[in-house]
């Protein structure tokens, strides 16, 4: 394809240039492209960055050694013979659709210290490192499906401000491909998602003339003997037009069109309204959305201002004190200050509140029907107490929870020892297997590689497989 010249003053004043990096290469791809032969139309993916313990949450441990064991109770939940921790109340009511894999392991060394790396390899399916940066599973996914609301991006990271999103990658894939980053807080009653509106002064009437005085003028349409071309930038040029008007692009993000009893069900909190935005960007047509989410020190609660002391980086990373019923900055403390305990209310309280939510919502719209969701984390935590009373980085067995898309419900994946600490059974999963269930469930072919710009084929989760139990 022909490299088309837009000089810059033909969009001076329109604020399109972020809006057509989103549209570009789904454009590209939307055109007469086949619906998916797999059974998920969209995915949506929770990461709750830092390694959340699994044996306080997702594979309980009982029977551990009491200096060592979590002091959470295991509870049932709905499905027979299913157990989580009391920490999961309100999820484990709705267990009935999810499938909980405990064998998940993380084998490449040198990765399990590094919570950039880590993930790095959960945005990507790949072990960081190889011969070439690969892009993020979701990049691919909107390089190979494109869109179902040309009026919104194909890939969007919600909020993209915390420490590891930057790690986010397109690898050798173009701009266009990246994800679309939301910023701030959807709890804040003053949020707007920045880019996707008209500039500060121009009104939508204006905009619009603007834009019929753009059609009118020569702007660098230069290849006339690439008509195809041509009339795919024009294209281009209309449907970024229509994500700046287009009052669905603003409904998706308003969260104030969703009712107060469904806002207050997810949690007036960060994480909570994150995750009924996200449940509003796949309701809305959004091809591959994901969560990468933590309550600020500084946040906002029902609308109002709400502090945490000490909670100044609140992800999963309990080195220190992980059952506190406040801060972890103890003294003589290592990595794990700044984060609240496992067991407090912007960890697993609005976690739990948030993600049972989520699946009791998706379940009963329906949408649950179309949609992968995975919730993931880039390791577990030991399954000893170290001597800050805290568990540090454990790849070697931990957990993730899957639904909807065909996923069977109710049922636990590969189990572990008595401590948590090993997998015991015969299946063992990898971040490389997570990332070929996904290409899979959307039907993506994964025998037809990537090429890099000098065109080197590249094979998409290569090293994976699908996990079967998921079908």
């Amino acid at each position: 394809m022909h490299k088309i010249e837009l000089p810059r003053r033909s969009f001076i004043g329109l604020g399109m240039g972020s809006v057509m990096q989103a549209l570009l290469g789904q454009h590209v791809q939307a055109m007469g492209h086949a619906a998916p032969a797999g059974r998920a139309k969209q995915v949506l993916v929770l990461f709750e960055q830092g390694g959340v313990s699994h044996t306080d949450t997702w594979d309980p441990k009982p029977d551990a050694p009491l200096e060592h064991r979590s002091p959470f109770k295991t509870i049932k939940t709905s499905a027979n013979g299913l157990y989580v921790t009391e920490l999961l109340t309100q999820t484990a009511r709705l267990a009935k659709h999810l499938s909980i894999v405990r064998c998940m392991t993380q084998p490449t060394p040198g990765i399990g210290n590094s919570h950039p790396k880590g993930s790095q390899y959960v945005y990507s399916g790949e072990a960081p490192g190889g011969p070439v940066d690969m892009p993020d599973i979701g990049s691919i996914v909107a390089q190979r499906l494109g869109t179902t609301a040309p009026y919104l991006p194909s890939n969007i990271l919600l909020p993209g401000t915390d420490e590891q999103a930057s790690t986010s990658s397109i690898g050798f894939l173009p701009p266009a491909f990246s994800a679309f980053k939301t910023g701030g807080s959807p709890a804040n009653p003053s949020w707007r998602v920045p880019n996707l509106g008209l500039l500060l002064g121009m009104d939508e009437k204006r905009f619009l003339n603007r834009r019929d005085l753009l059609s009118n003028l020569d702007v660098g349409f230069s290849h006339a003997d690439q008509p195809k071309d041509v009339e795919a930038m024009r294209s281009l040029l209309t449907q970024a037009t229509d994500m700046l008007t287009n009052p669905k692009t603003r409904r998706a993000f308003d969260l104030e069109t969703e009712s107060r009893t469904i806002r207050e069900r997810y949690g007036m909190g960060h994480r909570g309204q994150s995750y009924l935005l996200a449940r509003k960007l796949i309701e809305s047509g959004v091809r591959y959305v994901t969560v990468d989410v933590r309550e600020p020190q500084s946040s906002f609660r029902d609308g109002k201002p709400v502090n945490y002391p000490g909670g100044d980086n609140m992800n999963w990373d309990h080195h220190d004190a992980i059952y506190s019923t406040s801060h972890t900055n103890v003294p003589n403390g290592g990595a794990g200050a700044g984060r609240y305990g496992i067991g407090t209310w912007p960890m697993m309280g609005s976690l739990d509140m948030a993600f049972s939510a989520l699946i009791e919502d998706l379940s009963r719209s329906g949408l649950l029907n179309d949609t992968l969701v995975c919730l993931v984390s880039e390791f577990g935590r030991t399954p000893r107490i170290n001597e800050r009373q805290g568990r540090d980085h454990w790849t070697h067995a931990f957990s993730y929870v899957f639904a909807g898309a065909g996923v069977p419900g109710g049922q636990v994946v590969g189990s572990t020892d008595r401590d948590g600490g090993y997998i015991t059974s015969s299946m063992a999963y990898t971040l490389e297997d997570y990332a070929a269930t996904i290409y899979e469930k959307l039907g993506i072919d994964r025998a037809k590689p990537l090429h890099t710009p000098i065109n080197r084929p590249i094979y998409i989760a290569a090293k994976g497989k699908p996990i079967p139990e998921l079908f």
